[in-house]
């Protein structure tokens, strides 16, 4: 990975934790020196420092709008909160990479997923969370990203990969990576990453889709991520 693209992700990864707090009422972001400061109102502390390149991504995507007190606040109003069941999605754009290594920009959630926030909260082994996130990538590649169902499954199969992939080929490789992670997956156990990993649910909604007892979606999650990992060669 260049150094410029790890910069350059370095700055959405930085706009979009800027994002989630900006979703808050009366956060803004304002200049602080030589960058930018998010505070939740204007007399309170700082709560993350921005530099100029996560200010632009920010402003980019998901937009920001001038404040007549002084500084920007996020474009999003609150009447365009996500739906119930899909905590933290903004909808935005992020630099992944292709199968040749060439970095492209993609449709992607720019908060947080349940899958991070299960995470970040330990309830998930690291190797748990980075096959999670390779499938979640993929799915976002086969530009299918807001799709709750589809049936992997039935798409043709390619041989896939290769450098510097037309998009719809590029779409099609993803898709069938896709079908053969969550064919290596199985039943019982794949129905869960469709709906966390690439709908993006929060667990406990997926739970009361799959019509599990309560608080057994994050044992059923973890064993898929774990047979998932087996099937990336992750894990053993």
């Amino acid at each position: 990975m260049s150094g410029v693209f790890e910069r350059a992700l370095e700055a959405e990864r930085l706009a979009g934790r800027a994002a989630r707090l900006l979703q808050r009422p009366g956060a803004l972001i304002e200049v602080k020196g030589l960058g930018y400061v998010v505070r939740f109102g204007p007399r309170h502390r700082a709560m993350l420092a921005v530099d100029e390149a996560a200010f632009r991504a920010l402003a980019r995507e998901p937009g920001l709008v001038l404040r007549r007190e002084g500084g920007w606040r996020l474009a999003r109003a609150p009447s365009e909160a996500p739906p119930p069941g899909r905590p933290g999605v903004i909808e935005g754009e992020r630099l992944v990479l292709e199968d040749g290594g060439a970095p492209v920009r993609l449709k992607a959630n720019l908060g947080e997923s349940p899958l991070a926030w299960l995470a970040r909260r330990g309830g998930l082994a690291p190797v748990e969370a980075a096959a999670g996130e390779r499938l979640r990538e993929d799915f976002q590649k086969a530009g299918t990203v807001g799709r709750l169902t589809m049936n992997w499954d039935a798409q043709p199969r390619s041989g896939g990969g290769g450098e510097r992939l037309e998009p719809a080929l590029r779409a099609r490789a993803a898709k069938d990576r896709i079908a053969a992670a969550l064919a290596a997956v199985g039943p019982g156990l794949r129905e869960i990453l469709e709906r966390v990993c690439l709908a993006e649910t929060a667990l406990q909604a997926a739970e009361r889709e799959l019509g599990l007892p309560r608080r057994a979606g994050k044992t059923v999650l973890k064993l898929a991520l774990q047979r998932l990992a087996v099937h990336y060669r992750m894990a053993a």
